[in-house]
């Protein structure tokens, strides 16, 4: 009977075992703690960026207006705004979205050949000393100790402006995708909607914040809260963890990482890059021209003068709708498991909210306001869009990816912006021209969609061939 029965475990076993249940849920909470920590810092860092992003658009008249004061002597109030509002295209539209499409080449190649903690270190390094200078920016004297700033064509207050919405541009540009790249890769496939929609959403608010402190301090103190909160939030990220795929890929020594080209070839994986781009181009042209140049716009459609919006007031009720879309859309996308028709639903709302600013939106200030918010909302789907371009593409292309499509996008406002300002000179009706850049580009973000692939739910663990 003896040679039937089990043989006592020994005691040493059984505490063996508890040791080691002890020990992985030991590693369970310090692996949900450091997602946690990643996912908080993700979102403050698009705090940050979003802040700075906008600050130039909140404060452009009141920067433009000290800063060209000479130019402006003599010239009526058209020719102040119209001056205003070349000169706000130029460096805006222009400059600091030509930064942001170099940075987010240079910044996504960074994070796919050595890591995506260093663009979140280096990234933000980058524009916040950027907006700290941004706050110091005079005409040089001649002859002073900086005169030699006139040699390289920076003596001057406007071209230093434009040189550090450049560098803030290319610094902003690593921020987003590399942080939307790591929390990806971390968090597990079913929950990864919701961690980059509380990413998204809480970023968001950065304009808010922006709107408020320009509000309590001078253009100049404003660029400076900018550039510190993106210093302090440096300390922060000291405890934030690499990816493990990333140091999997690294240490398999796995090929093209980080290699742009490859986004270009085969044309499968190329219209599969230019889709993800050209669905979020509608944002974009939403806050970059129909937002940001409100006061140019909607006089043309029959505002009174006396109700001239404010662009900064403006930028930050869209803003206010974009937390709220963002964090509507993400769920809508986990909800329908879907993230196809997430972003289908709000190109619907997109074309609603276009329609109701060209006809609702004129017949009063508050009218407009409340267009302005709903235009945020339906246009609120940079979250799906961000974690769709991080889902798309394969571990040894994630972070070029993710960090150039988001900077491409942006720099559309550029051509999107200098479109509408020369339509508007054609047509001789601003409101005309930004109709037809809208009728444009909407139907193409729409058929664009039907070029990606489903990611939702999708195993992260692969490279691209």
């Amino acid at each position: 009977m003896a040679t039937d029965m089990q043989p006592t475990p020994p005691a040493g076993d059984a505490s063996s075992s508890g040791s080691d249940a002890a020990s992985n849920a030991a590693s369970n909470a310090a692996s949900r703690r450091a997602v946690a920590l990643v996912v908080t810092v993700a979102a403050l860092g698009y705090f940050v960026d979003i802040f700075d992003l906008l600050l130039f658009g909140l404060v452009r008249k009141a920067s433009l207006t000290e800063v060209l004061a000479p130019q402006l002597v003599g010239k009526t109030a058209e020719q102040v705004d119209t001056l205003l509002a070349e000169k706000g295209v130029l460096l805006d539209n222009i400059l600091q979205t030509t930064g942001l499409l170099v940075g987010g080449l240079v910044w996504g190649v960074i994070a796919d050949r050595f890591g995506r903690l260093k663009v979140l270190f280096g990234s933000i390094l980058a524009y916040s000393l950027a907006n700290l200078l941004n706050a110091a920016v005079t005409d040089v004297d001649p002859n002073g100790a900086l005169g030699f700033l006139h040699a390289v064509g920076l003596g001057s207050a406007i071209n230093q402006y434009g040189l550090l919405r450049f560098v803030a541009g290319f610094g902003l540009a690593g921020e987003l995708g590399a942080g939307i790249t790591l929390v990806s890769e971390l968090v597990s496939r079913e929950r990864r909607g919701f961690a980059t929609t509380i990413v998204a959403a809480v970023g968001i608010l950065g304009a808010v914040a922006g709107y408020f402190t320009q509000l309590w301090l001078s253009w100049r103190g404003a660029f400076v809260v900018g550039g510190v909160l993106g210093l302090a939030l440096l300390g922060l990220r000291i405890g934030v963890v690499e990816s493990g795929l990333f140091l999997r890929a690294e240490h398999a020594h796995v090929r093209g990482r980080g290699a742009f080209w490859k986004l270009a070839w085969p044309p499968a994986r190329l219209k599969r890059y230019a889709s993800t781009v050209l669905i979020a181009v509608p944002i974009w042209f939403v806050v970059g021209t129909l937002v940001k140049y409100c006061d140019r716009i909607m006089p043309s459609l029959g505002l009174p003068l006396d109700q001239k919006p404010s662009p900064a007031r403006a930028i930050m009720w869209c803003y206010v709708g974009l937390a709220a879309g963002d964090l509507a859309s993400g769920l809508l996308s986990q909800w329908l498991h879907s993230r196809r028709r997430a972003i289908a639903v709000f190109h619907t709302l997109t074309v609603v909210a276009l329609v109701l600013y060209f006809t609702v939106a004129a017949r009063s200030i508050d009218a407009f306001y409340a267009v302005i918010c709903f235009a945020g909302f339906a246009s609120g789907y940079w979250a799906v869009f961000a974690t769709i371009a991080a889902e798309q593409f394969g571990t040894n292309l994630r972070g070029t990816a993710a960090t150039t499509a988001p900077n491409i996008v942006r720099w559309s406002a550029a051509w999107t912006g200098g479109l509408w300002l020369w339509l508007g000179g054609t047509l001789d009706s601003q409101w005309k021209a930004a109709a037809l850049v809208a009728a444009v580009i909407m139907p193409i973000a729409m058929i664009a969609v039907l070029g990606l692939k489903e990611s939702y739910g999708s195993d992260l663990d692969f490279e691209e061939e």
